[in-house]
C-alpha cells in the first residue's frame, strides 16, 4: 500500500492527492502521519473530510466546518448525497464534474472580455500565466498628453531601469488611443516609454467608459491581429499605471475588473522589492512563510488622514492577480526631460469597435477656464481653518503677505472648500476649490511653503510634501504640521500674518535666509 507522505505537500497539494486515494484505512495511515509530523490542522480536517466521504457520512464530517480561502469545488458523492437528504442547503453545490461542463460551456461563449465572476467559488484567473512589462496609460486631453501622464512615464522609467538591475530588462509601455493620436504615441516614447500602443479612431477622441475599457482589455490581452501584437511574447502585463483623475480612475476599476486583477487607488508613491508573507490566504497552509518577488509597492495616504498604507497585489494559492495595478496622484512624481531622438516602437493597435459602444454621442461640449495654477511659484501661502475666527480678515491677512514676496501665490486647504465660512468682497473668490492643495487638490513644491492655521492632515501633506522649507504658524502645539515643519511658529495667524508681512516689506526678514535654514520649531 502506497501511503501519501503529508510533509512533502502544502494543505492545497494533499487535497488534490487525497482526492485520488480510495482506501480508508489508508488516509487513517495519512491522518497518524499528519499529527506525528507537521501536526497541521486543516490538514487533519482535510484528511478526515475525505475518510468521511469514502464512509458515506461527509454530511456529519462537515459540521461546524468553516471555509477558509473562499474558493473551493465540492465532490460529486457531495452533491448526491446531500440532494437524497434533501438538505437546502446544496443548492449552493456544484457537482465537480458539472462545474468543469458549466465551465467549458461558458469559454465556448465567452466573448474575451467577460469573466465568471458571479460564482466567487469557480473564479480562476490565468495559472501559470506570463507576465512582463510596466504599461503606463497615457490619457490625452485636447489632443495633447496631461502632465499626469508624462509623470507616470517618468516614474515607470525610473522603476524598471532599477528593476533591469535586480532581476532583466523589462520595457516601459504606454497605451493611449484617441483621434490621430499617433504623434501623442512618439511623444510618449520621448518621455520614457519603450513601446508606445495606441489605437486611432475619430470617435475616440473624448472618455468614453465603454470602448475605452474594451479597447484597453484588449491591447493588454495581447488580442489584436499579429501585426499589432508580435512585439509581445507575454499574457499580460506585468505591472499597470493608470492616472488618478475622474477619466483614469474610472478606466482603472472597469480595466483591472476585465483583466481578473486588483487595483490600488490615489497612490503617491511607488517602488518594487519582494516582500516574505505569513498569512495562510497567501501562503497555502498555516504557520509557513512565503516570499514573494517583484511586488510592486503602492502606497496611498490612509482614510484616517494621518498615516500612509502600502498595498500589495498579492496571489493566492493557484490563483493569479496580474497586473498588479494602481492610479496616481497627479503631481505625484516628476516628468523626465523629453528626449526626441529616443527611439522605440510605435504599434498601431488593431480591433474591431462596436457600434454600439457609441450609442451616446457627444453633440456638444464647452471647456472650462483654465482655473489657478498654483505650481511653478517661488512661494506658496496656504491658509487652513485657523481663518474661522474671521473669515474675511484670515483671507484678506494671507494675501497681503502673498502679495509681499516677489513670487508667490495663495492656496487653501480643503478644511476652507467644504466649509460653511461667509465671505465678504472680493475675496471670496480665493475660497474655490481651484486653490485646493492636497491629495483631491494641486500639488506643489515651491522654494518656501507657508502652512498657516493648517493642521497638516496626510492628505494635505501629499499636495506639499516636496517643498524644500515649510513655515507652519499654528496656535497648537501638537498639530500634525509641526512633524514636517522646518520652522513652526507657535502663535495665533492674526497676529503672526501681519507681522510677517511687515517684516517682509520692510526688509527686516531675509528670505533667503529663512530658504536656507535648518530645522527650526
Amino acid at each position: 500500500m502506497t501511503v501519501v507522505d503529508p510533509d512533502e505537500h502544502t494543505v492545497r497539494e494533499l487535497e488534490d492527492e487525497l482526492d485520488t486515494v480510495e482506501d480508508v484505512e489508508e488516509l487513517n495511515a495519512v491522518l497518524e502521519a499528519e499529527r506525528a509530523g507537521k501536526d497541521r490542522k486543516t490538514a487533519q480536517e482535510a484528511i478526515r473530510k475525505r475518510i468521511d466521504v469514502l464512509d458515506g457520512d461527509e454530511s456529519e464530517g462537515l459540521e461546524g466546518d468553516t471555509e477558509t480561502e473562499g474558493e473551493y469545488e465540492d465532490t460529486e458523492e457531495t452533491v448526491g448525497e446531500e440532494a437524497e437528504a434533501g438538505d437546502e442547503a446544496i443548492d449552493a453545490d456544484v457537482d465537480e464534474e458539472d462545474a468543469d461542463e458549466d465551465e467549458a460551456e461558458a469559454e465556448e461563449e465567452d466573448d474575451g472580455l467577460s469573466h465568471p465572476t458571479a460564482d466567487k467559488r469557480h473564479v480562476r484567473a490565468l495559472e501559470d500565466g506570463h507576465y512582463e512589462d510596466m504599461w503606463v496609460f497615457c490619457e490625452t486631453q485636447g489632443g495633447e498628453l496631461l502632465d499626469v501622464s508624462k509623470e507616470m512615464l517618468g516614474k515607470a522609467r525610473e522603476l524598471m531601469d532599477d528593476y533591469a538591475e535586480d532581476y532583466e530588462e523589462e520595457n516601459v509601455v504606454a497605451f493611449l488611443m484617441g483621434d490621430d493620436c499617433e504623434g501623442l504615441a512618439e511623444e510618449a516614447v520621448a518621455y520614457g516609454a519603450d513601446v508606445a500602443v495606441y489605437h486611432d479612431d475619430d470617435r475616440l477622441e473624448r472618455f468614453l467608459h465603454t470602448p475605452y475599457t474594451e479597447v484597453s482589455s484588449h491591447m493588454a490581452r495581447g488580442e489584436g491581429t499579429t501585426e499589432s501584437t508580435d512585439w509581445r511574447e507575454y499574457d499580460k502585463p506585468r505591472y499597470v499605471l493608470f492616472p488618478a483623475t475622474n477619466n483614469g480612475r474610472d478606466l482603472s476599476a472597469q480595466v483591472q475588473a476585465e483583466l481578473d486583477s486588483g487595483l490600488a487607488s490615489d497612490c503617491s508613491d511607488l517602488y518594487i522589492e519582494a516582500t516574505e508573507i505569513s498569512n495562510p490566504v497567501k501562503t497555502g497552509e498555516p504557520g509557513v512563510k512565503k516570499t514573494f518577488e517583484r511586488v510592486l509597492h503602492m502606497k496611498r495616504p490612509d482614510f484616517s488622514g494621518f498615516e500612509y498604507s502600502t498595498i500589495l497585489c498579492l496571489d493566492n494559492p493557484g490563483r493569479e492577480f496580474h497586473p498588479q495595478g494602481c492610479s496616481v496622484i497627479p503631481g505625484s512624481f516628476e516628468p523626465m526631460e523629453p528626449d526626441y531622438d529616443r527611439e522605440g516602437l510605435v504599434v498601431e493597435h488593431d480591433m474591431e469597435l462596436d457600434e454600439e459602444w457609441f450609442d451616446v454621442e457627444i453633440t456638444e461640449h464647452d471647456r472650462l477656464d483654465a482655473g489657478v495654477d498654483l505650481t511653478g511659484h517661488e512661494v506658496v501661502v496656504c491658509l487652513g481653518r485657523g481663518i474661522a475666527d474671521d473669515p474675511t480678515l484670515g483671507m484678506e491677512l494671507g494675501l497681503d503677505l502673498a502679495d509681499a514676496f516677489e513670487d508667490a501665490a495663495l492656496g487653501i486647504t480643503r478644511g476652507i472648500v467644504t466649509s460653511s465660512y461667509q465671505f465678504e468682497g472680493h475675496v471670496e473668490q480665493y475660497s474655490k476649490e481651484e486653490r485646493q492643495i492636497g491629495e483631491t487638490g494641486q500639488v506643489v513644491a515651491p522654494d518656501l511653503y507657508v502652512a498657516a492655521g493648517v493642521s497638516g492632515a496626510v492628505q494635505h501633506k501629499v499636495g506639499m510634501d516636496e517643498s524644500d522649507v515649510v513655515v507652519a504658524i499654528n496656535t497648537d502645539p501638537d498639530a500634525r504640521i509641526r512633524d514636517f515643519s522646518d520652522y513652526f511658529v507657535e502663535g495665533d495667524l492674526f497676529d503672526v500674518l501681519p507681522r510677517l508681512t511687515d517684516a517682509l516689506e520692510s526688509g527686516e526678514l531675509d528670505v533667503e535666509a529663512v530658504a536656507d535654514g535648518g530645522e527650526h520649531r
